[in-house]
């Protein structure tokens, strides 16, 4: 299939479009999913282009995973949720969608049900209080 640069997520990289961000540092970005399975969604990349797990450099996936783990923990502390499950997918069969590497912390909650993934848009402001709750809890450390 080959990288396609203009994939949605090295356009937020570039800062081409818009994303709520949570937290970004030289080597990764990482950002409330727009359509989120539950409440603290949120996606991890590398900046340097790489479509999945097996093509993205040894260096920029092990940052991914370094901030996934960080911002997982964050995500943990600000909802409080009974588990998480963090997700990476490799490959349109596998379910991946945007081809660029990319991890989901997704919060799993013991009341309500999980939202389907990418069919509904959730109201922005919503996603920014959720961001903010993770921002304060990376910040708390």
């Amino acid at each position: 299939m080959g990288y396609d640069a203009n994939n949605i997520f090295a356009r937020m990289v570039r800062g081409e479009i818009p994303c709520i961000r949570v937290h970004e540092d030289a080597d990764t970005l990482a950002f409330m999913d727009i359509m989120p399975q539950a409440d603290g969604h949120t996606l991890v990349i590398p900046k340097v282009a790489g479509e999945n797990l097996f093509d993205t450099a040894p260096d920029s996936a092990a940052a991914a995973i370094r901030t996934t783990q960080r911002v997982a923990r964050a995500v943990r502390s600000a909802f409080s949720p009974a588990g998480l499950i963090i997700t990476q997918f490799n490959g349109a069969a596998a379910g991946q969608t945007v081809f660029h590497l990319h991890f989901h912390i997704v919060p799993v909650y013991t009341s309500g049900a999980w939202r389907p993934h990418a069919r509904e848009k959730a109201d922005p402001a919503a996603l920014e209080a959720q961001a903010a709750r993770i921002r304060a809890a990376l910040a708390a450390g």
